[in-house]
């Protein structure tokens, strides 16, 4: 100590430890500083009457109000106060600004953006919408303002290191925006459509159907050649796939949800159960903020999203309600022939039309602004003008454009006023009513009341698609040819819905969700069936559900899925030993995906390697890359193993290509065993029993941006180990394109709900975080490890229960 202190020096050392300390000093105030007033009372212009906002012991706030209006304001408020990076983050996601704080990285995903138009298109439906529901989103905006115009304390954590400005005033626009892009995530069938001519560059016809098979006894739909249309579009081809990439992610296998509810005939109190699991992305903060309004005419606590003044999934005193996404096709892409004449001019059916334009600024953290010119057809935006051309070196790619065409980005699309609505729905005639205005995305919604009913309904907003479509909206279509252009809309009155049906039960996970002799066209593109069928047999398995039984059921980690490929994979033969131990564990392994197992990590590694030694060679680096984002990555692997005479012709290779269907498959699983251990071992260790699905599939919350930003992701980002796979009902997805982390789960069950309607005060919620943004605060990842044991928290309403325990009572005042 000595030698290092004559080194240095005392007074060095003595500065050094000064500097230590005051940055600890400083970072301690700063994290509490940070934190919302909750308590006392603030006087706020824009309110009509005093508001209480009581935080409950969870950090929930009930918002106690003498007028609506001053509910929505305050719960602009609270979000503001909790959520304001994660709000400040998602308008700007959603009208293309990101790089403006980002700087040139966020620059393509912003292009995309201010390409569609989403923030133009929402300041239009904002004028169509009615008296009631522009009020709400007026009120809603005045609070968010109120908030970031009176704060006085330091700004959340992410505006300090990245440098961004305080938030620019809310607008009732901005709301909508946001609402459109959590429609974006759940309307992704035009990334298939890309996939497919991409496909149909190295693949036949045949090949394609067999890569994307159809849903389950169902037949591919009969199309037109795709390699004969699209091989000529090589060039363009490859910008599409450039554009895809900047895209913000859309809808993947587990992206999904399940629901179900069941009638008094089947509960134990006599009244109905639902219960709810909405399946999305992960993130820190989660994307839910879980809340209560209490005023004259309302009473409504579920789930909220920052930004938005309405409960959108939850309950009133009355009803309670659940989604999940129908995944109908509601985007298609239009090639646009360019007239050679005039580059300002697409053909249409009736002759050449000109493009509609417009300039939009992009400004740049760092950079200069960047201008870019966007064109439209009668479609919608050209989405292939969205990026800098990056084709291939030398191929033109001025002959074509492609356009994009979506249900949402319609000035008429109401559907933010149909979820202001429905929390104040009193009975499913008022349910119903208020979906009318619901347009996207198409939902499958499950309603129960106090009263006894139950239902179900798919409000949405699906094209009408013409009889000689060829496409039907699985590929890009011929946009100058009629036959491909959307007829209207399928009627309200003829969306598939049921009350009180017979059965005493409905329930949805994605699935078809109409029979074969349903007249409209949703879509052929359904997620497959193996988590609704493992909810319908845990309902069937028990006479009487109630909140126990349920909350096992939202547990439920049995794969049907690696129950169907067990049997296949089974049948290989070992090459070492550690081969056949890891069969022998397999042996009698009934495809539960339990955290503390280590059968998981065998079989999704083995599949994983299964599924690449089958398809690399023909799809190549690329695609091979897009394979693991595909919504039943499990089927072509499946279908292959279950018939190789046919589809199992991929197993072949050239050194093998003398080898019967049959005895390649087996040589390909058998080989793939062996790479899988290999692999997992240098990951895991050599001990194999000792491997746990739960450490290689944890559940990672990612923060925006800082979840890609070393070391600071440590910080921000939330881990946990969980179970599951993307079939089972407690889902997990991963994405097996992630060589480092190919099985992190990074979409899962986002927020969980069951509503008890014999007494709705029973009912109870959990969601994946923790009901605050700052990372400095206690709530900001205190429901973590309770969402991953899945357990919950009372859904209560009434004030005296509320008040036990509670976190604080702030006052607001005109």
């Amino acid at each position: 100590m000595r030698r290092i202190l004559k080194k240095i020096g005392l007074g060095a050392l003595l500065l050094a430890l000064i500097v230590v300390a005051s940055s600890a000093l400083v970072l301690g105030w700063y994290a509490r500083a940070s934190q919302p007033r909750i308590d006392g009372t603030l006087k706020l212009d824009g309110l009509t009457a005093p508001v209480d906002i009581v935080r409950d012991a969870h950090g929930i706030p009930h918002i106690y109000a003498a007028a609506s209006a001053d509910a929505y304001f305050a719960l602009g408020f609270v979000h503001a106060q909790d959520r304001l990076w994660q709000m400040e983050m998602n308008r700007r996601i959603a009208a293309g600004r990101v790089a403006e704080i980002l700087g040139p990285n966020a620059l393509d995903a912003d292009r995309f953006l201010r390409t569609l138009g989403v923030r133009r298109n929402a300041e239009q439906i904002y004028a169509r919408l009615a008296p009631d529901a522009r009020a709400a989103l007026d009120a809603y905006a005045r609070g968010v303002n109120a908030f970031i115009d009176g704060q006085q304390r330091p700004r959340p954590p992410e505006f300090i290191l990245t440098g961004a400005l305080p938030p620019e005033p809310w607008h009732p626009a901005d709301s909508i925006a946001w609402q459109t892009m959590m429609a974006w995530d759940l309307s992704a069938n035009w990334g298939q459509e890309v996939l497919r001519m991409r496909l149909a560059q190295r693949l036949t016809q045949e090949q394609i159907n067999a890569f994307l098979p159809p849903y389950p006894g169902d037949v591919p739909l009969q199309t037109r050649d795709l390699p004969s249309l699209y091989r000529q579009l090589a060039a363009l081809t490859d910008q599409m796939e450039k554009v895809v990439a900047a895209a913000p992610v859309g809808l993947r296998e587990g992206m999904g949800s399940n629901n179900w509810v069941v009638s008094g005939a089947h509960t134990a109190s006599g009244k109905p159960l639902l219960a709810n699991d909405p399946h999305l992305g992960l993130s820190a903060p989660a994307l839910w903020y879980f809340a209560h309004l209490s005023a004259p005419g309302m009473n409504v606590i579920g789930a909220t999203l920052p930004g938005l003044p309405a409960v959108v999934l939850g309950r009133n005193d009355r009803i309670a309600w659940g989604f999940t996404n129908t995944a109908s096709d509601v985007q298609d892409l239009y090639l646009e022939r360019i007239n050679p004449d005039n580059p300002n001019q697409y053909r249409t059916p009736d002759g050449w039309a000109e493009f509609a334009t417009r300039q939009e600024t992009l400004r740049v953290k760092g950079a200069p602004d960047e201008i870019l010119t966007v064109r439209e057809t009668r479609h919608g935006p050209v989405v292939s003008g969205a990026l800098p051309v990056i084709g291939r070196a030398g191929l033109d790619v001025k002959t074509h454009a492609v356009s994009f065409a979506w249900s949402a980005l319609r000035p008429d699309d109401l559907t933010v006023q149909a979820g202001i609505r429905v929390g104040l729905a009193r009975n499913w005639q008022d349910f119903t009513s208020a979906l009318k205005a619901f347009s996207s995305p198409q939902q499958n919604m499950v309603y129960a009341d106090v009263d006894g009913k139950i239902g179900f309904i798919a409000p949405g907003r699906v094209p009408l698609r013409k009889a000689e479509n060829d496409l039907m909206g699985l590929a890009p279509a011929p946009g100058w040819d009629a036959r491909y252009d959307w007829d209207g809309f399928i009627p309200f009155e003829a969306l598939p819905i049921s009350v009180n049906p017979a059965s005493g039960m409905r329930a949805t996970a994605n699935e078809k969700i109409v029979a074969d002799d349903y007249p409209y066209y949703l879509t052929s593109e359904w997620a497959l069936p193996y988590r609704a069928e493992r909810i319908h047999s845990l309902l069937a398995a028990r006479g009487k559900h109630d909140l126990e039984s349920f909350i096992a059921m939202q547990a439920d980690v049995v794969s049907l899925a690696a129950r169907q490929l067990l049997p296949f994979m089974r049948k290989a033969q070992p090459q070492s030993e550690r081969g056949r131990r890891a069969l022998e564990m397999l042996r009698d392994w009934d495809g539960t995906m339990g955290a503390e197992r280590a059968e998981p990590l065998i079989f999704n590694a083995w599949l994983r390697a299964a599924t690449r030694d089958m398809f690399a060679d023909v799809l190549g680096d690329a695609l091979m890359r897009d394979y693991w984002d595909l919504r039943n990555v499990h089927q072509p692997l499946l279908n292959a193993l279950a018939d190789p005479a046919g589809k199992g012709q991929w197993c072949r290779k050239p050194e093998r290509a003398a080898a019967t269907p049959e005895q390649a498959c087996l040589d390909l699983v058998s080989r793939a065993l062996e790479t899988a251990l290999e692999e997992m071992e240098k990951r895991h260790g050599k001990d194999m029993a000792s491997w746990r699905w739960g450490e290689a599939h944890q559940a990672r919350s990612e923060h925006r941006p800082f979840g890609r930003v070393p070391p600071l992701d440590r910080l921000f980002d939330i881990r946990v180990a969980s179970p599951g796979d993307a079939y089972t009902v407690n889902v997990g997805r991963f994405s097996m394109r992630d060589d480092k982390a190919p099985f992190v789960n990074r979409h899962a069950a986002s927020l969980r709900a069951i509503y008890d309607l014999s007494d709705p005060e029973r009912s109870l919620f959990m969601h994946s975080t923790g009901q605050s943004g700052n990372v400095f605060s206690p709530l900001y990842r205190n429901f973590v490890q309770p969402w991953a044991a899945v357990q919950y928290v009372p859904m209560q309403t009434r004030r005296e229960q509320v008040e036990r325990n509670r976190l604080g009572l702030l006052r607001l005042t005109p």
